[in-house]
């Protein structure tokens, strides 16, 4: 499919966008203490910044292969008719990456994370050389699967051992139940809690997973001992490469962005100037209309503090400059996923769908669920062409489980009705109830606390492994009154792509 790039005129309006968007927001949204004193000197660093002249190959065997986006993270360049490229960058741009193209293997590093990128280290001629070795599919993935794993968040020994008992054997489950579609993996930040020792057991299983991953800095994956955004993601890198990037499956493409700016004492959700104008040249190449989706950590906006009754979402939970994304993705059918919050929910806003997915570890591996009432799992996109439908998986549960429901009385301050949580409802799902087999209408949703969590969550000794986590409200909880006369009670959701899902309401 030919790609069309923007005129002169057109580009030079994006990037003065850009440039301004960022900029702009960025004094809005960083905390007083960054900008009380401008005049401050920047921080230094020890190497004197050259430039770097890349000369390389993108290649399948000995064929060269044209077309293919190369990038040092500000300039997007194009492979030639026999697969050559040349890039001009400094040495401060630490990887030059490819974006892997449709209808090759997504390459893969020695533990099966995928691995497109080499790190920029130029000769005393200031010049180096990049090749990049491609192998075409031996399947078309115009049909193919995402499992987006938010949050597996291990601390110790004793959770990366869970991991490996409870989350990699469903996933091996699941793929063995895709029939041979091509599929891949999306870690959506906080692959660990903060010890980044541990992210070899990390890769272990995703060895063992078998399918290639992508990796998405969260907050939790920081070296937290540096005063600098940069030099935050020097362990993340060292594992995974590149912060931010660009590949292709079929009909789609696929962006992942980090969204987590680290300040010196703590983070606030920011897409900073570089990412964004590397963003720009991007997508400069995908035609208008295409499908787009966005892999990042702090959802762009999220809607926890429409349920808090709020007016605006806290910075580290939402991405302040989210306007400039937005404007980005105009062109495009674009979604967001993103994890962070620990819940379920899908917003609609500035044009683009955001998906918020449950955890691998629910709250903080603590127990079965969320905050919110999720279960601990993770979300499977089945796409086909540019159509794209998606699943909750819970972990230990088949495609079924997609509701919760608690018997007349659950919640005090509706006695006499019926609660169910549906977490990854939409606008789109529609929720009746029955009773004694005769259908008796909708159920009504309202912002509450799911019961379960309130049993698990609420307390100060509670739960026993995070004493701090608390129920959230949510906007995905229904209610209905029913009589009470001891006839069975049924909840039955259809989702927005017409698959039913039902669940009998316990007598007590």
């Amino acid at each position: 499919m030919k790609k069309n790039s923007p005129d002169p005129a057109t580009r030079m309006r994006r990037r003065d966008f850009i440039r301004t968007a960022a900029l702009g927001t960025a004094a809005l949204a960083l905390p007083s203490r960054l900008i009380a004193d401008p005049y401050a000197p920047l921080p230094t660093r020890s190497n004197a910044v050259k430039p770097v002249r890349i000369r390389g190959h993108v290649r399948n065997a000995a064929r060269g292969v044209p077309g293919v986006a190369v990038s040092d993270g500000l300039a997007v360049v194009d492979t030639a008719s026999d697969g050559t490229f040349e890039l001009v960058t400094t040495s401060r741009q630490p990887f030059v990456f490819c974006s892997v193209p449709s209808g090759y293997e997504i390459p893969r590093s020695a533990t099966g994370t995928a691995s497109f990128f080499h790190p920029i280290a130029a000769g005393e001629d200031g010049a180096m050389e990049a090749t990049f070795d491609l192998a075409p599919l031996t399947r078309s993935d115009d049909r193919h699967v995402v499992l987006l794993l938010a949050d597996p968040q291990t601390e110790d020994e004793l959770e990366t051992g869970w991991l490996h008992e409870q989350t990699v054997p469903d996933v091996q489950a699941l793929l063995r139940s895709l029939e041979g579609r091509e599929a891949l993996g999306i870690a959506c930040g906080d692959i660990m809690y903060d010890n980044l020792h541990l992210y070899p057991d990390y890769e272990r299983a995703v060895s063992r997973m078998g399918i290639p991953f992508f990796q998405v800095v969260g907050n939790h994956d920081l070296d937290q001992a540096s005063p600098t955004d940069d030099g935050s993601v020097a362990t993340f890198t060292r594992h995974f490469g590149p912060r931010y990037y660009s590949f292709d499956r079929g009909e789609v493409h696929y962006v992942v962005l980090d969204d987590v700016f680290w300040h010196g004492s703590g983070y606030i959700g920011y897409l900073d100037e570089h990412q964004l104008t590397w963003l720009a040249a991007d997508l400069a190449r995908i035609e208008p209309g295409r499908t787009v989706i966005v892999a990042l950590h702090i959802p762009v906006l999220g809607s926890r503090h429409v349920r808090n009754g709020e007016r605006r979402p806290e910075v580290h939970i939402a991405v302040n400059n989210r306007e400039a994304l937005y404007r980005l993705l105009e062109p495009y059918n674009a979604h967001i996923l993103a994890g962070h919050t620990h819940e379920s929910e899908h917003v609609f806003e500035g044009g683009v769908h955001e998906h918020v997915c449950g955890a691998v570890c629910g709250a903080w591996w603590s127990g079965p669920i969320c905050g919110d009432g999720t279960p601990s799992g993770y979300a499977v996109y089945e796409i086909n062409g540019s159509d794209i439908s998606w699943r909750y998986k819970s972990t230990g549960h088949d495609f079924d489980h997609q509701i919760r429901t608690y018997p007349m009385g659950t919640d005090p301050a509706a006695p006499d009705e019926i609660v169910a949580n549906i977490w990854d409802w939409d606008p789109e799902w529609k929720v009746v109830w029955y009773e004694g087999g005769d259908r008796r209408g909708a159920m009504g949703r309202r912002v509450a606390l799911d019961p379960l969590s309130v049993e698990l969550h609420t307390g100060p000794d509670l739960p026993p492994r995070r004493t701090w986590v608390e129920p959230h409200r949510v906007n995905h909880i229904f209610y209905a009154p029913v009589s009470g006369s001891g006839s069975e009670i049924t909840v039955e959701a259809t989702d927005r792509f017409g698959r039913v899902y039902s669940a009998a309401v316990p007598t007590s």
